[in-house]
Protein backbone atom coordinates (compact mmCIF):
# COMPACT_ATOMS: atom_id res chain seq x y z
CA UNK A 1 0.00 0.00 0.00
CA UNK A 2 1.28 3.43 -0.94
CA UNK A 3 0.59 5.55 2.13
CA UNK A 4 1.00 8.83 0.23
CA UNK A 5 -1.96 7.96 -2.00
CA UNK A 6 -4.22 8.00 1.07
CA UNK A 7 -3.26 11.57 2.00
CA UNK A 8 -4.36 14.19 2.83
CA UNK A 9 -6.81 12.95 5.43
CA UNK A 10 -10.11 14.63 6.06
CA UNK A 11 -9.93 16.68 9.23
CA UNK A 12 -12.51 14.50 10.99
CA UNK A 13 -10.60 11.34 10.05
CA UNK A 14 -7.35 12.84 11.35
CA UNK A 15 -8.91 13.67 14.71
CA UNK A 16 -10.54 10.25 15.02
CA UNK A 17 -7.16 8.60 14.43
CA UNK A 18 -5.54 11.07 16.85
CA UNK A 19 -8.11 10.13 19.48
CA UNK A 20 -7.19 6.45 19.07
CA UNK A 21 -3.42 6.99 18.88
CA UNK A 22 -2.76 6.41 22.57
CA UNK A 23 -5.48 4.11 23.87
CA UNK A 24 -8.54 2.19 22.65
CA UNK A 25 -11.80 4.12 23.03
CA UNK A 26 -15.50 3.60 22.56
CA UNK A 27 -17.58 5.79 20.27
CA UNK A 28 -18.72 8.36 22.83
CA UNK A 29 -15.14 8.91 24.04
CA UNK A 30 -14.00 9.38 20.42
CA UNK A 31 -16.83 11.85 19.88
CA UNK A 32 -15.78 13.92 22.90
CA UNK A 33 -12.07 13.66 22.03
CA UNK A 34 -12.47 14.87 18.46
CA UNK A 35 -14.24 18.01 19.66
CA UNK A 36 -11.72 18.66 22.43
CA UNK A 37 -8.60 17.87 20.37
CA UNK A 38 -9.78 20.09 17.51
CA UNK A 39 -10.60 23.00 19.84
CA UNK A 40 -14.23 22.66 18.83
CA UNK A 41 -13.65 22.78 15.04
CA UNK A 42 -14.72 19.17 14.56
CA UNK A 43 -18.10 18.35 16.06
CA UNK A 44 -19.28 14.99 14.83
CA UNK A 45 -22.81 13.75 15.14
CA UNK A 46 -23.24 10.13 16.16
CA UNK A 47 -24.32 9.10 12.66
CA UNK A 48 -21.28 10.76 11.10
CA UNK A 49 -18.96 9.23 13.69
CA UNK A 50 -20.26 5.70 13.26
CA UNK A 51 -20.18 6.09 9.46
CA UNK A 52 -16.52 7.11 9.74
CA UNK A 53 -15.81 4.23 12.13
CA UNK A 54 -17.41 1.79 9.66
CA UNK A 55 -15.27 3.20 6.83
CA UNK A 56 -12.09 3.04 8.96
CA UNK A 57 -12.87 -0.57 9.90
CA UNK A 58 -13.39 -1.44 6.22
CA UNK A 59 -10.10 0.19 5.19
CA UNK A 60 -8.28 -1.64 7.97
CA UNK A 61 -7.05 1.53 9.69
CA UNK A 62 -8.80 0.68 12.96
CA UNK A 63 -10.05 -2.54 14.52
CA UNK A 64 -12.52 -3.41 17.19
CA UNK A 65 -11.09 -4.40 20.55
CA UNK A 66 -12.93 -7.21 22.30
CA UNK A 67 -13.83 -6.08 25.80
CA UNK A 68 -15.53 -8.21 28.40
CA UNK A 69 -15.69 -5.25 30.79
CA UNK A 70 -18.06 -2.31 30.81
CA UNK A 71 -21.57 -2.92 29.49
CA UNK A 72 -23.87 -0.51 27.70
CA UNK A 73 -27.56 -1.50 27.64
CA UNK A 74 -26.60 -5.08 28.52
CA UNK A 75 -24.03 -5.50 25.74
CA UNK A 76 -20.29 -4.83 25.81
CA UNK A 77 -19.16 -1.37 24.75
CA UNK A 78 -17.43 -1.46 21.39
CA UNK A 79 -13.91 -0.09 21.64
CA UNK A 80 -11.64 0.68 18.74
CA UNK A 81 -7.89 1.02 18.29
CA UNK A 82 -5.48 1.82 15.47
CA UNK A 83 -4.05 -0.98 13.38
CA UNK A 84 -0.44 -0.90 12.16
CA UNK A 85 -1.71 0.33 8.81
CA UNK A 86 -3.79 3.03 10.52
CA UNK A 87 -0.79 4.13 12.58
CA UNK A 88 1.37 4.38 9.43
CA UNK A 89 -1.28 6.52 7.71
CA UNK A 90 -1.66 8.71 10.81
CA UNK A 91 2.11 9.22 11.17
CA UNK A 92 2.45 9.97 7.45
CA UNK A 93 -0.24 12.64 7.76
CA UNK A 94 1.58 14.20 10.72
CA UNK A 95 4.80 14.27 8.68
CA UNK A 96 2.92 15.85 5.75
CA UNK A 97 1.46 18.55 7.99
CA UNK A 98 4.84 19.22 9.60
CA UNK A 99 6.42 19.70 6.17
CA UNK A 100 3.72 22.21 5.26
CA UNK A 101 4.44 24.13 8.48
CA UNK A 102 8.17 24.21 7.71
CA UNK A 103 7.52 25.62 4.24
CA UNK A 104 5.11 28.21 5.63
CA UNK A 105 7.57 29.28 8.34
CA UNK A 106 10.39 29.64 5.80
CA UNK A 107 8.15 31.63 3.50
CA UNK A 108 6.96 33.84 6.34
CA UNK A 109 10.53 34.41 7.57
CA UNK A 110 11.61 35.37 4.04
CA UNK A 111 8.72 37.80 3.74
CA UNK A 112 9.71 39.48 7.01
CA UNK A 113 13.28 40.22 5.91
Amino acid sequence: MNVQEKLPLREATFFILLSLATTPKHGYAILKDTTQLSDGRVKLGTGTLYGAIKRLLETGWIRRVDDDGEKENGSPKKEYTLTEQGRRIFEAEIARLESIIVVAQKSKAGAEV
